[in-house]
C-alpha cells in the first residue's frame, strides 16, 4: 500500500482584490531549487485571473506576487483565465489554460523564456457547436455514449437554439508534453467524459478544417476514458506528463458520481513512452481522495483536483486545489508509486 502523506493547505485566499474568493488549482514548474506555482485567483463574483508565488524547495513559500500576471483582456475571456498548467518544452515555457466567458470554456495558452513575463498567444481548441460536433462523432465507430453527455444535457434543458448558435463544445484540462514525440508537439486535453491527445508540428495547423477531421476520428485519439468505480462520471488530464523509465507519469483527477453529489480524486496511469495512447496500467483505487475539512468543505465540496507536480529526492509533491477554495499538497515516493503502477500492469 501508498504511503502518502498529505502536506497540508499551502496557499488560501487573501484581501487583495484579485483573489478574496479563493486560490486553487495551480500550474507549478521546478527550476533549481525553486517551484514556480501559477494558480488560479477567483475574486467576488467568480472572476477568475492567474496569481503567481514561489516557493524555495516544495513546501516554502517564498514570494508571492500582489497582482496577478495574467488577467482577462478578451471578449472571450471576459470571465476568467483559469485552471492553468506549465510545461517547458526545449527554451520555451508554455502555460495552458481555460478562458471563459460565462457562456464557453475553450483553451489557449501563452508562451514565456524566463517565468517572469508571458505573451498570450490565442485559443487552439476548436470552436464547435454542439450540433456539429455531435454530427462529427456520429462516424466514430465504438465511442462511448458519454461523449454525447453535455448535448443532451443541454438539451434536454431546452437550449436548442444556444446548442446550433452560442454553445461551443467545452474542451478543457490542456496540458503539454514536456518534449516532442516524434518530432511533434503532443498535448493532451479534455472532451467530457475522457482525456485525448492531439500531435501537430506547428500552431498554424490548428484550423478548423484540422479540428474537424480530428472530431472525426476522435476514438483514434483517445488515451484513458473512465473505467472504474471512482471514475463512473469522468475523468481529466491533472499534471503534465513526468518521464520515467517505465513510461510517461500521469497524474489526473476522477470525478465519481455519488448519491450525494460528485467526488474528485486524484489518480495516476502510466502511458507508453513512444507512444501516449497506450496505456501501461492505471491505479485500481484513487492516490489522493478528500478527508479532511479542508479538501471535503468550500467553495464545491469535495475535491480534489490536481494541476503540478514536481519531484525533490524520490519524492513527488502533487499540488491540488482542495474543494475550489486553496491549494493544498500531497507527497509520495516516486519510486514506491511508480512500483505500484507496475503491480497493476502485471
Amino acid at each position: 500500500m501508498l504511503n502518502l502523506k498529505k502536506e497540508g493547505v499551502l496557499l488560501e485566499k487573501t484581501r487583495r482584490g484579485f483573489e478574496n474568493e479563493a486560490v486553487f488549482n495551480p500550474a507549478a514548474i521546478r527550476e533549481g531549487n525553486s517551484v514556480h506555482m501559477f494558480y488560479r485567483a477567483v475574486r467576488e463574483g467568480n472572476y477568475s485571473t492567474i496569481g503567481y508565488c514561489r516557493l524555495r524547495g516544495p513546501l516554502i513559500v517564498a514570494e508571492r506576487k500582489r497582482k496577478p500576471i495574467l488577467f482577462p483582456e478578451k471578449r472571450y475571456e471576459s470571465q476568467g483565465i483559469e485552471d492553468p498548467r506549465i510545461t517547458k518544452i526545449e527554451d520555451t515555457y508554455y502555460l495552458t489554460y481555460s478562458v471563459y466567458d460565462n457562456v464557453n470554456v475553450l483553451g489557449a495558452y501563452a508562451t514565456s523564456i524566463n517565468l517572469k513575463t508571458f505573451k498570450k498567444q490565442k485559443i487552439i481548441t476548436p470552436k464547435f457547436t454542439y450540433r456539429e460536433y455531435k454530427h462529427f462523432i456520429e462516424c466514430c465507430n465504438g465511442i462511448s455514449d458519454k461523449y454525447l453527455f453535455h448535448y443532451k444535457m443541454f438539451k434536454e434543458h431546452g437550449l436548442g437554439r444556444e446548442l446550433s448558435r452560442k454553445l461551443y463544445v467545452w474542451d478543457k484540462n490542456l496540458m503539454f508534453f514536456p518534449k516532442k514525440i516524434n518530432n511533434k508537439f503532443a498535448l493532451l486535453h479534455r472532451i467530457h467524459p475522457g482525456i485525448q491527445i492531439v500531435y501537430f508540428d506547428d500552431f498554424r495547423e490548428l484550423t478548423r478544417d484540422f479540428w474537424e477531421h480530428y472530431m472525426m476520428n476522435l476514438e483514434r485519439y483517445i488515451v484513458l476514458d473512465p473505467l472504474l468505480s471512482y471514475e463512473s462520471s469522468h475523468i481529466g488530464g491533472g499534471c503534465p506528463p513526468i518521464e520515467t523509465e517505465d513510461g510517461w507519469l500521469l497524474i489526473y483527477h476522477a470525478a465519481e458520481a455519488t448519491p450525494t453529489g460528485f467526488v474528485y480524486h486524484a489518480s495516476a496511469a502510466l502511458l507508453d513512452l513512444e507512444n501516449p495512447q497506450i496505456e501501461l496500467s492505471r491505479l485500481s483505487q484513487p492516490l489522493i481522495s478528500p478527508t479532511h475539512i479542508w479538501e471535503k468543505e468550500g467553495v464545491v465540496r469535495n475535491i480534489i483536483f490536481p494541476s503540478g507536480a514536481v519531484v525533490f529526492d524520490d519524492r513527488l509533491y502533487i499540488y491540488y486545489g482542495a474543494a475550489d477554495t486553496r491549494v493544498a499538497t500531497a507527497s509520495v515516493n516516486l519510486s514506491e508509486l511508480l512500483n505500484e503502477l507496475k503491480k497493476t500492469k502485471e
